[in-house]
């Protein structure tokens, strides 16, 4: 398994910014850059799905209560920098 997972969660909340015209990433290809940096892809399991239906409230954000239960399920690390994390006792990179 690679070092470093991207959960597909993430890659749906980029594109969706990006839709919205909240983030300018020009014509990236984040599917084309994970191979290129030899990043793992994490999919969204129906785990997660349930993990993430049953968390406390304590963050609203659909994408970030999916990277949660993720972490939470297959046991990793999350990189953020929103300290809102902490609440769910995670482990994190900051």
């Amino acid at each position: 398994m690679n070092a470093v997972l991207v959960s597909a969660a993430s890659i749906w909340e980029i594109e969706i910014t990006r839709a919205l015209g909240r983030l300018d990433a020009g014509d990236a290809d984040f599917v084309a850059e994970l191979k290129v940096n030899d990043f793992g892809e994490l999919p969204v399991r129906a785990a997660h799905a349930s993990i993430a239906a049953q968390l406390p409230s304590h963050h609203t954000d659909p994408f970030d209560r999916m990277l949660i239960a993720q972490v939470q399920a297959e046991g990793l690390v999350c990189v953020t920098v929103d300290p809102i994390f902490d609440a769910y006792g995670v482990a994190t990179l900051w």
